[in-house]
């Protein structure tokens, strides 16, 4: 991807974890390099088609002069927060702040902390076999659209399906929809928990009813494997719940581990 790179900007600011850092301040510099698709404005000398680097200058600037952080580990994870989600353009950033007069007590040229940050593309299979299935599945969209860590696009038809595994329980409906997260997968997770649960999502049973259910099946080309959480979705190319949707919305989208697109994969259970 294309990158516009900012350099060095000086801005005098109060962060820091002693009260005189907060009340005298001090100089900081910030580096970044912004990911964004630069060919179209390139082509046609058009800056409507790329991201004003001086606008974004003068963001970073109000953003660092007007809040107070203690860790300028928390002005980089603010800051590139703030920068994704103003422009639109910006898929990804590399951000770096540079504190040179940091208060230790030995000679030293600066401290800094640089990260990465990005959306990200998920999708995420919902479901329900209990109590209003239609408006557990309904408020929970919302919750997610609502969240300004998340943006949705595409979203499947809900289609009615047998339940899966253990099958002495309701029909269900289900669905895939597909969303932009700034997100990591762990945290994405932590959400869509806290979601489930507002719905009142009781975990008694493997496979059993429930009110809602939320599942990560993809996250970019992820393959992740923790305690908690396996991506893509273990087993979601035995489920035509799954499967159905995802060939729907994206119908091209290809399994990292078994290689095969959402209709191959939905064709072959089928």
């Amino acid at each position: 991807m294309d990158a516009i790179k900012i350099d060095n900007l000086k801005i005098y600011a109060y962060h820091g974890v002693l009260p005189e850092e907060n009340a005298v301040g001090q100089f900081f510099y910030i580096n970044a390099v912004l990911y964004t698709d630069t060919r179209k404005a390139g082509l046609e000398d058009d800056l409507s088609f790329s991201t004003h680097y001086g606008d974004v200058c003068q963001f970073m600037n109000q953003f660092v002069e007007e809040n107070t952080f203690q860790l300028i580990e928390t002005v980089a994870e603010r800051l590139a927060q703030a920068i994704l989600l103003k422009f639109e353009r910006i898929q990804q950033l590399d951000l770096e702040i540079r504190k040179p007069s940091a208060p230790i007590g030995l000679p030293l040229q600066s401290v800094s902390v640089k990260i990465n940050r990005g959306w990200h593309k998920a999708y995420v299979a919902f479901g329900s076999n209990m109590g209003n299935r239609e408006e557990h599945i309904k408020k929970a969209i919302e919750k997610i659209k609502n969240d300004y860590n998340c943006k949705i696009g595409k979203i499947s038809d809900v289609i009615y399906t047998k339940p899966y595994g253990n099958t002495d329980q309701g029909d269900f409906l289900n669905g895939v929809l597909e969303m932009d997260t700034l997100y990591n997968p762990e945290e994405l997770l932590e959400v869509l928990n806290k979601i489930e649960t507002a719905a009142g999502r009781e975990r008694k049973v493997h496979w059993g009813p429930r009110t809602l259910d939320l599942d990560i099946i993809f996250y970019d080309k992820l393959i992740y494997d923790s305690e908690n959480l396996v991506i893509p979705h273990i087993d979601m190319h035995n489920r035509s719940f799954v499967l159905e949707p995802m060939a729907q919305i994206a119908p091209y989208y290809r399994h990292p581990v078994l290689k095969q697109t959402m209709g191959e994969l939905s064709a072959k259970l089928k």
